[in-house]
């Protein structure tokens, strides 16, 4: 299983505009370039909205923190308009305290210099936090506008900080003798961070390169920004418009009402509208017999972004992988891949590439073999085609059935949404760590579908809010993640507010909200980010949660999926939604059966996007080609991965992990983390599975640190050593001779 959106880190740090989502798009940083990308008439109405900035700061409840428990943001008060003059006092009020520190005539201290930043934008990182959040679950063309207004002054104001002369050098001053201070070990990191940041920022670039740095940042993030606006925005024009019901033969009732419903919604009243998702395969290939329906379906995703017109992404990418390089270079380093890299548990492009590479071959040659057995089925069936993408997933379900005797929607009606939750991602982490969970509906959503959660600790104590926002929208990005909106931190007294992202299809009025299996696994999936967030108890706001490196932070959450087909937890929550009947034995033994099932398609398309995404970011500027597509072809040919019938997870021109901020060179993540996963479920299967000492001890050891502890060192405080490849290479069937 694969987290759709992973951790994202600004090129700051917590208080130095740090983004705490979960996602792939860095939406509010420098974008100048998306001027010339806004609608006139969203500009017009931001103008509109924000103008009289005076009149409205005296209510502008982003101006000081939350009166609501643990700072939940006032969903209720908080308006557009607020926005772009909170963004503003918040930059003028960090640049003045981040300036005192700077100008201090006392002689640097790591309480007066580094301690101080800690405190420095706490404004600033509380307007960020809920703006980008909205503008990932809840958009609109206002703050849309928004986000272009601002976003080159962010980069402006974080530039100011992180190349400020005076500043770099108090910090340099107490790392040159950072071991003759006494610091803690948790403190002791953290000026080493600062001053690793600061470098990789920058600090020591002459003064003629630090404005070059200042336009390679603007515009390269003014670019990212562009292309997630267009990824999203074409996501919901190229869904597609079905005429009548046959046509959607395969697909539920409820799910053809649902299409009825969205395209009612759109003004096509008696037609159908399919959406899209953000990933190259779309869901409802798994059901549709339709085969013209199929292929069409997947024409729509697979061309996004490349076919001319408002939205093609091409001419963005080819400018931002450049931009990125030459940053790099500026930087001293070889590549973008090299520096990103650098920040990683990976290290070196040679040790990401040799794992790529190693696995590339097995993995097509498992997706081969299991394509021959689909075209078997296809055969039988006179189909007279060869197995294509669109073919893919219903052929993969009938191969499922004929060998499991069993098929995705036997499952659904086992699957609700509710009793997974509270049954079995709920009553998981009850288990293991003790944790419950109280339901509030007396503080104020974004979304009338949002739920709220009091978090309460093995002790009865609150330990944190647990914000469920599950259902797909126009107006939200696609996907999976989790969000901080308050990260802990006992230096600045607060505790967790976190929150998990799904995009599950809403049910018309009145009906259950079935899920796939991919679904529950997703849901245990996020909720391990959570799990992440709200144990998180370390003193400084730099370390909270989920601030771990790219390459790690997926590893947690993968392993809170291995509890979703835990015999224990899946017979709590897998029961009919009408009857209350437990799903059957045998139903719960095929898919435990089933788990390695389809392996070779998944890492396939898993790999061919990582490999595209080092392809692109370990080309030097000299290198960069002229056409995307042509790039792309030759790249996964040259990896040994261009089987036509398994296309990459995401195409360049749609890949926002990758050009849209977040996991830009570091999409291998998933796979790296998922070697320390492997490893954990072996861990907990050797010392007794679902308990309370297991749960302590991940959690004491690795959950509650964040980033105050070198990432693997976690790991083998945890588990006693360091991880081994074959349990991944067995879990993905991957060994075989």
């Amino acid at each position: 299983m694969i987290c759709h959106w992973p951790a994202t880190r600004s090129r700051f740090f917590p208080r130095f505009l740090k983004d705490v989502m979960i996602r792939p798009q860095l939406l509010v940083i420098a974008a100048s370039v998306m001027l010339a990308h806004a609608a006139p008439s969203a500009m017009a109405a931001a103008t509109a909205k924000t103008a009289p900035a005076a009149a409205v700061s005296a209510q502008n409840p982003l101006l000081k923190a939350s009166p609501l428990p643990f700072q939940m943001p006032q969903f209720g008060l908080i308006k557009d308009e607020h926005y772009a003059p909170a963004f503003a006092e918040g930059m003028k009020r960090q640049l003045a305290e981040v300036n005192a520190i700077a100008s201090n005539r006392q002689p640097a201290t790591f309480e007066n210099t580094i301690v101080a930043l800690e405190r420095t934008g706490q404004l600033l990182h509380r307007v960020q936090s809920i703006f980008s959040n909205m503008t990932s679950t809840n958009t609109n063309s206002v703050l849309e506008a928004v986000e272009v207004d601002v976003s080159p002054k962010l980069a402006a104001h974080g530039d100011a900080i992180t190349l400020n002369p005076k500043l770099f050098a108090r910090i340099d001053t107490l790392y040159a003798k950072r071991d003759k201070l006494g610091l803690d070990a948790e403190s002791l990191r953290l000026l080493e961070r600062y001053h690793t940041d600061f470098v990789r920022a920058g600090a020591k670039l002459s003064d003629a390169d630090k404005e070059k740095l200042k336009a390679y940042n603007a515009e390269q993030a003014g670019l990212e920004t562009a292309f997630a606006q267009n990824v999203l925005k074409e996501t919901n024009a190229k869904s597609i418009v079905v005429d009548t019901r046959l046509e959607l033969a395969g697909m539920t009732d409820s799910d053809i009402d649902t299409a009825a419903t969205a395209a009612k919604e759109r003004g096509l009243t008696g037609k159908f509208v399919i959406a899209l998702v953000n990933t190259s395969g779309q869901p409802p290939l798994a059901v549709l017999t339709d085969r013209k329906t199929r292929q069409r379906l997947m024409d729509a995703s697979l061309n996004r972004g490349s076919q001319g017109g408002e939205f093609d992404n091409r001419a963005i990418v080819l400018k931002l992988a450049k931009l990125r390089a030459e940053r790099a270079t500026l930087l001293g380093y070889a590549n973008y891949a090299a520096y990103s890299l650098e920040d990683q548990t990976a290290k070196t492009t040679t040790a990401v590439n040799t794992l790529l590479s190693e696995l590339a071959k097995p993995a097509v040659a498992n997706a081969r073999r299991e394509a021959a057995d689909l075209q078997q089925i296809v055969d039988a069936e006179k189909g007279g085609f060869q197995v294509a993408a669109a073919d893919w997933a219903i052929y993969t379900d009938k191969l499922r059935k004929q060998r499991f005797n069993f098929d995705e929607n036997e499952l659904k009606p086992y699957l609700e949404l509710n009793s997974v939750l509270n049954n079995g991602v709920f009553f998981a982490a009850n288990k293991l760590y003790g944790i419950s969970f109280k339901q509030r509906t007396d503080l104020p959503v974004y979304n009338p579908d949002v739920r709220v959660y009091d978090v309460l600790d093995a002790n009865g104590k609150p330990l944190a809010l647990f914000i469920a926002d599950f259902y797909a929208r126009g107006n939200k990005h696609g996907g999976a993640w989790m969000n901080e909106y308050v990260s802990q931190s006992s230096l600045m007294g607060t505790h967790p507010v976190v929150a998990n992202q799904l995009n599950i299809p809403k049910p018309p009025a009145g009906q259950p909200t079935l899920l796939t299996f991919d679904e529950v696994t997703t849901m245990f999936h996020e909720f391990g980010h959570a799990l992440h967030g709200m144990f998180s108890n370390v003193k400084y706001p730099r370390f909270a949660g989920t601030s771990v490196p790219s390459d790690f932070v997926e590893y947690p959450s993968q392993v809170n999926e291995m509890w979703a087909v835990w015999p224990e937890v899946l017979q709590n929550y897998a029961k009919h939604y009408q009857s209350g009947a437990a799903m059957p034995q045998e139903l719960l033994d095929k898919v435990t059966a089933a788990k390695k099932f389809n392996q070779g398609f998944m890492t396939t398309e898993y790999l061919s996007a990582a490999l595209l995404d080092q392809r692109w970011h370990q080309l030097a500027p000299s290198q960069m080609p002229t056409d995307v597509l042509a790039f792309e072809a030759a790249s996964l040919k040259d990896a040994g991965v261009d089987y036509a019938p398994v296309p990459p997870r995401y195409r360049t021109s749609y890949f926002s992990h990758s050009f849209s901020g977040g996991y830009s060179a570091a999409y291998y993540a998933y796979l790296w983390s998922e070697k320390l996963d492997a490893e954990s479920v072996n861990w907990f299967k050797e010392n007794g599975g679902l308990t309370r000492k297991n749960g302590d001890w991940f959690r004491s050891k690795l959950l509650s640190r964040g980033g105050s502890v070198d990432a693997l060192q976690l790991f083998r405080d945890f588990r006693g050593r360091d991880a081994t490849v074959e349990p991944l290479l067995e879990r993905r069937g991957l060994n075989a001779k």
